[in-house]
């Protein structure tokens, strides 16, 4: 009988805790934002735009996230079909990714991510905006 009471109370020490667990302590992807981190940068007929992973509640960048998707369009222009190649980089520093941009055309622009980061069940996606000079 004690074998038994011992484990009723061990399994509801077990849901106590995690009932109340505050939801805070547990990260979601809507904790992260990607931002740029300075000017864009002509290069040839490329530009090369550093992008930085901030989780917003600490404000740290993370680094090492695998970027798996990304998308540069004119949407901030009203012209979200035009489309442009967006080629990521090495780059030296872990909390910086550094993506290679072919424009056709000045204006405003969109870079979007989709990112994986590790220890966060869903995927990270955002977007930044990036003015190319005319």
């Amino acid at each position: 009988m004690s074998l038994i009471r011992s484990a009723a109370g061990a399994g509801a020490l077990a849901y106590a805790t995690t009932a109340f667990m505050p939801s805070a302590a547990v990260a979601a992807a809507q904790d992260y934002r990607f931002e740029i981190a300075g000017p864009p940068v002509k290069s040839g007929k490329a530009t090369v735009v550093k992008i930085r992973l901030v989780h917003i509640p600490d404000g740290k960048p993370v680094p090492g996230a695998v970027i798996f998707q990304t998308r540069f369009d004119m949407g901030p222009d009203g012209m979200a079909t035009m489309t442009a190649p967006a080629k990521l980089l090495r780059s030296n520093d872990t909390s910086l990714y550094q993506v290679e941009l072919e424009p056709p055309m000045g204006g405003n622009w969109a870079l979007s991510f989709s990112a994986k980061v590790q220890g966060e069940a869903e995927t990270v996606a955002g977007t930044v905006p990036v003015t190319i000079p005319q």
